[in-house]
């Protein structure tokens, strides 16, 4: 058993939508394979509460625009869209069936809040208050392929950048950072053996 300390109080229908996801996501793989097979039985703890612990550093203020890098079938760009109905996301994704995947739940659940888009990164010139990723590549690499589209009017508490999801030893990755970089150890906040050596890593750009 783990549980979820999220620090936002939820309705009813973000209930109901996180709650839906799962069947969502479990008929999909059945026609797509997004998430191996062995894995899907852990849908909400590794995908959904996974892409959720970014609420834990960050509580996104109304109005902010974020950019999900690489989101697959929609993570961790829909559990956020939830969390922040007020907020607009935009998910990017180069592989086609991968984001009318993401499209498709983002419908059935009622998010209005969400646009998918099949693109490479490099092709994507707006800017955004946060970019927001599950370990898509190196950090360094990232950095440089986004560095173009944080803005820097900011809305919250956080001055506008990065904000990514990765596991194991990040040493070298952060290494250039290191003077700016914030990482959360998300087995902080979330029980499970599975959340050990997962983190969230805020870098302001």
């Amino acid at each position: 058993m783990f549980k979820t300390s999220l620090p936002i109080s939820l309705t009813d229908q973000q209930e109901q939508q996180i709650a839906a996801l799962d069947g969502l996501y479990r008929a999909w793989n059945e026609k797509i394979n997004l998430i191996s097979r062995k894995d899907i039985d852990n849908l909400m703890e590794h995908h959904v509460f996974h892409s959720m612990s970014i609420a834990q550093v960050i509580r996104f203020q109304p109005g902010s625009t974020i950019l999900d890098v690489g989101t697959g079938g929609g993570f961790p760009g829909i559990p956020l869209a939830i969390l922040f109905p007020d907020c607009r996301f935009t998910l990017i994704d180069s592989i086609g069936k991968k984001i009318r995947v993401a499209d498709d739940i983002a419908h059935q659940i009622g998010l209005t809040n969400v646009e998918c888009i099949q693109e490479r990164v490099e092709d994507e010139k707006r800017q955004f208050d946060f970019i927001v990723s599950r370990a898509v590549m190196p950090l360094p690499d990232l950095v440089k392929l986004v560095r173009k589209n944080v803005h820097h009017h900011h809305l919250n508490a956080m001055p506008n950048g990065l904000i990514v999801l990765k596991g194991g030893n990040l040493d070298s990755e952060i290494h250039p950072f290191k003077n700016i970089v914030e990482v959360t150890e998300i087995s902080n906040f979330m029980d499970g053996e599975w959340y050990k050596e997962k983190r969230v890593i805020y870098l302001p750009l």
